[in-house]
């Protein structure tokens, strides 16, 4: 067998547009692993809320999480890897979504800072009405006490985000965001950034996790959809770009897979390992 480990991005990749995945592309998941296969989940969200879906798919390898600045194993509650953005990035990326009027989320592995219960916010308020209580993201809505914020959580904050229904805004904070030293900028969809500490990605994460099962990158597939995917994508030995992906995208990528509603991952899983023996 040639490949050993399968990485995928969640939103857009995994999931369909209804935020599920499809009984077939569980099926998959299921025989790959059988077959000894590491199927990963990669991921800009948080830990908690990618671990739910984990649980769904019974996935037992880590998870790369906040765009690889957290990697933590799913049975032993062991942290593999972490990378804080550390107080001082916080204040200036703070300032920025400030200047711009755009509403920032600075994320932990299980919790949430924000100025509003907006976007990513209201998301992960709405799904923990439905999470069980290990995999809830803990929703703290700050005004004035920032400095506080990031002092206290300073080991812990992973990744801020900017998003704003302004496409044309967001862009504009985005070229500030890539003036600042010290950090990594990328995006999972148009209208957002995302924001890690320097040197942090899926791509360093799925090398992180390579190293620690001992696997080549030429064993190795990765799956996704957004500009956030790419590293990933160039790092594997079979990098796939979704059907649903913008072509920039796909014109990075060694293979194009269907699309998030029709199956990609599953059919991605069944050409290059399910039927490859």
């Amino acid at each position: 067998m040639k490949y050993k480990m399968i990485c995928t991005d969640m939103d857009g990749t995994l999931l369909n547009t209804n935020k599920e995945i499809s009984n077939k592309t569980k099926e998959s998941i299921k025989r790959a692993d059988e077959m000894g296969v590491h199927v990963v989940l990669s991921t800009g969200r948080m830990f908690n809320s990618a671990n739910y879906y984990a649980s769904m798919i019974d996935i037992k390898t880590p998870i790369i999480s906040a765009n690889g600045a957290f990697i933590r194993d799913r049975s032993k509650e062991e942290v593999i890897y972490k990378n804080v953005l550390g107080k001082e990035n916080c204040k200036i990326l703070l300032e920025i979504l400030k200047r711009h009027n755009i509403h920032g989320h600075f994320h932990t592995p299980s919790s949430l800072f924000s100025d509003k219960l907006v976007f990513s916010a209201k998301i992960y308020d709405d799904m923990n009405k439905d999470l069980p209580e290990d995999n809830k993201i803990e929703i703290n809505i700050i005004k004035d006490n920032w400095d506080e914020v990031f002092e206290k959580n300073e080991e812990s904050i992973v990744k801020c985000i900017g998003i704003d229904e302004d496409v044309e805004k967001v862009k504009r904070a985005k070229i500030d965001m890539l003036k600042v030293k010290g950090i990594e900028v990328v995006s999972s969809y148009e209208n957002n950034f995302e924001i890690m500490t320097n040197g942090v990605s899926k791509g360093r994460g799925v090398e992180i996790l390579a190293a620690y099962y001992n696997i080549k990158p030429e064993e190795i597939i990765c799956i996704g959809d957004n500009e956030n995917d790419l590293s990933m994508i160039k790092f594997a030995a079979l990098g796939v770009a979704m059907g649903n992906a913008p072509s920039s995208i796909k014109e990075q990528a060694d293979y194009v897979t269907d699309t998030n509603d029709n199956d990609g991952v599953a059919k991605v899983i069944e050409k290059f390992i399910l039927n490859s023996l």
